[in-house]
């Protein structure tokens, strides 16, 4: 397995994947290895049986059945899924284990096929063991092999034989565990690479989002300002001038209408600079400041279990409350609303209903607004995959929005 680099961070999901892929490939590779460990015992266990002396229960023969039975044991436990998640010493005394077993066979068995118990423990050394140890273990085998295999008698030929196989068997484990390494090393290395292309990629919209942000508090809002201080000075002006009610009133509402288009461009540019966006968490204020500054008779009841939406559906429906309160508080005044926010299984809605038909004077204050209310909130609900209805009903009006959740 290869280790993630340090970070700053948790590990990401490209990284975690490419580590799981790591991890699944080594299982593959050791299940597909696996049989061939198993055809290992049987030709050590046929070569001790046809070499001399036989596995027995007197003299060296009970020698030869005592390291064959050891050597089987110790490969069959080597061979198994979980031994690769044992201690390291604990793999380094087994892998040992095997190739004192193939040494002993060696040196019991001169004219017997027993070699390939010692290299069967190189292999799983060079495969199993960190590199540096499991290099140095398998050549202590090896060494151990020859040297048995001088004891016992036998021609520099077949020492050298037993040299070449052991080996050649560390080797082949050597390029495969280099192999798996580095397919390893490639994916993190693209997960990595796909991560940083995609902070180079935030980071750049972070940039842009901040420049739109600057313009727009630069122009729209220094702009809505100016216009909430024009309209003070023209309602002073209406009140000396004694202008009409109707008149004062609709400056009044017109100033209402560019704070709260300061406040809003101020939520927007604070969005666009990453700041946390309002949500049906800020209903019960949203409802108060009507109650306060506009004095509204409105309330607010949540029906269902509360749950955390999504940011976007979230924000529909805290947008959706303060549209319909400012068409209440716009074509009628006056008139007792309700704000019901119902959380359902798969589903959640708003719903705004004022119970009394709009005011005679009202009409007259509907150009103050810029008519798209409804319908660029409808486009927001649809972005966040809901949906909307509103119209009149029996008592007055009647604004619902939903979203999945």
């Amino acid at each position: 397995m290869i280790e993630a680099p340090p970070s700053l961070g948790s590990e990401s999901r490209r990284l975690a994947e490419a580590h799981e892929r790591a991890e699944q490939r080594m299982h593959r590779q050791r299940d597909a290895l696996r049989p061939l460990g198993w055809a290992v015992i049987l030709a050590v266990a046929a070569g001790a049986f046809g070499g001399g002396p036989h596995p027995g229960l007197h003299g060296k023969a009970i020698g030869v059945t005592l390291a064959l039975c050891a050597f089987a044991g110790l490969l069959g436990l080597a061979i198994r899924d979980r031994f690769a998640y044992r201690s390291i010493p604990f793999q380094a005394v087994v892998i040992s284990g095997m190739g004192a077993a193939g040494v002993a066979l060696v040196a019991l068995q001169p004219k017997g096929a027993t070699e390939l118990a010692g290299g069967a423990a190189v292999w799983m050394a060079v495969a199993r063991l960190p590199l540096t140890l499991g290099v140095a273990l398998g050549a202590c085998i090896t060494v151990g092999l020859d040297v048995a295999a001088a004891l016992a008698g036998g021609s520099a030929a077949a020492i050298l034989a037993a040299s070449l196989l052991a080996a050649l068997l560390g080797l082949v484990a050597y390029f495969l565990r280099q192999a798996r390494a580095s397919q390893d090393r490639t994916e993190v290395l693209l997960a990595q690479l796909e991560d940083a292309r995609d902070q180079q990629m935030q980071a750049a919209a972070v940039a842009e989002r901040g420049r739109i942000a600057s313009e727009l508090h630069d122009v729209l809002a220094h702009s809505l300002s100016g216009a909430a201080i024009q309209l003070q000075g023209a309602r002073m002006l209406a009140e000396r001038e004694q202008a009409t009610e109707q008149m004062r009133a609709a400056i009044d509402r017109a100033g209402e209408l560019v704070r709260d288009g300061l406040v809003n461009a101020r939520q927007a540019v604070g969005a666009l600079r990453g700041e946390e966006l309002p949500g049906v968490a800020r209903l019960e204020a949203l409802v108060e400041s009507f109650r306060k500054d506009m004095g509204m008779e409105v309330t607010l009841s949540v029906e269902g279990s509360a749950r955390t939406l999504p940011a976007d559906a979230s924000l529909s429906l805290y947008r959706g409350a303060q549209e319909a309160l400012t068409n209440v508080a716009r074509y009628a005044p006056g008139a007792p609303s309700s704000v019901v926010l119902r959380y359902d299984s798969d589903r959640t809605t708003l719903c705004v209903e004022n119970r009394l038909p709009p005011s005679p004077g009202a009409g007259e204050l509907r150009g103050v607004g810029g008519g798209r209310g409804l319908a660029g909130l409808r486009e927001r609900v649809e972005r966040a995959g809901g949906g909307m209805q509103a119209g009149p009903t029996a008592e007055g009006w009647r604004v619902e929005l939903g979203v999945p959740s």
